[in-house]
């Protein structure tokens, strides 16, 4: 597996990214792409162990900087960025300031990018905390280019706002699996149901796993929930989903 630092030319500026090189000796024929989109902590050391483990199982993965319009920031600490009043102020700017339709005019430059890599077929898409809509709405605005779309811990997958993936379900395509923490203020019961009657009701091939005893943030190794055997098993969920999705 090799990383490299790219950067990548979009509508509105140029977003730093990770790209992350299944090893060369690897017998794998076909090598999807997968875009990552990062929690709200932006890319980082976490994020780069979780990419690597992907590149192992023969993707070739790119996490993009969903952050790039505020020039440098950080690093942030997952574990106190958002218990210090000033990062804490400027996270919330920046979530605030990167709108889903940004992000999802940003991906398909990161489609692009996986291309010009050597990355085969359709894509897949994974998402973590902020990342979790993003995923689902870029499959919606790419179907014919994102086979399988993936959320774990994603807030306002069915909220009240206009640009909430589920009111995009039946542009979607793809595969998806949404993981939930168990108690996730961000993701309520009500919009639990919301979004499995519109999924539903558009046909879209899903399934929605509740992580009982989760808490929001619980995959990401330097989160401050992080819990390694819920952790274990998004991973085994998440490998055979894309395997079956992206290498059949």
């Amino acid at each position: 597996m090799s990383k490299r630092e790219i950067a990548i030319k979009t509508n509105e500026g140029t977003a730093k990214a990770g790209l992350f090189l299944p090893d060369a000796a690897s017998p794998a024929v076909i090598r999807p792409g997968v875009v990552l989109y990062m929690d709200a902590f932006g890319p980082r050391p976490a994020l780069d162990g979780m990419a690597e483990r992907l590149a192992g199982e023969g993707y070739v993965v790119l996490v993009p900087d969903l952050f790039y319009r505020f020039g440098p920031y950080g690093p942030f600490d997952a574990r106190t960025a958002f218990k210090e009043e000033a990062s804490a102020k400027q996270l919330r700017a920046m979530i605030d300031g990167t709108s889903q339709a940004m992000t999802v005019a940003d991906t398909g430059f990161f489609l692009d990018a996986l291309t010009e890599a050597g990355a085969d077929g359709p894509a897949g898409v994974v998402g973590y905390c902020m990342g979790g809509p993003r995923a689902l709405s870029a499959a919606a605005a790419y179907p014919e280019r994102i086979a399988a779309a993936a959320s774990f811990h994603g807030g306002n997958l069915a909220s009240d706002k206009p640009d909430s993936p589920h009111l995009k379900a039946a542009s979607i395509k793809a595969r998806v699996h949404i993981g939930t923490a168990g108690v996730d203020s961000s993701f309520p019961p009500e919009q639990s149901a919301r979004l499995v009657e519109a999924f539903r009701s558009a046909e879209v091939d899903f399934l929605l796993e509740n992580y009982v005893g989760m808490a929001h943030g619980w995959c990401v190794p330097d989160n401050s929930v992080y819990d390694e055997a819920g952790a274990e098993r998004h991973w085994r969920r998440l490998t055979t989903f894309l395997g079956e999705t992206l290498k059949a």
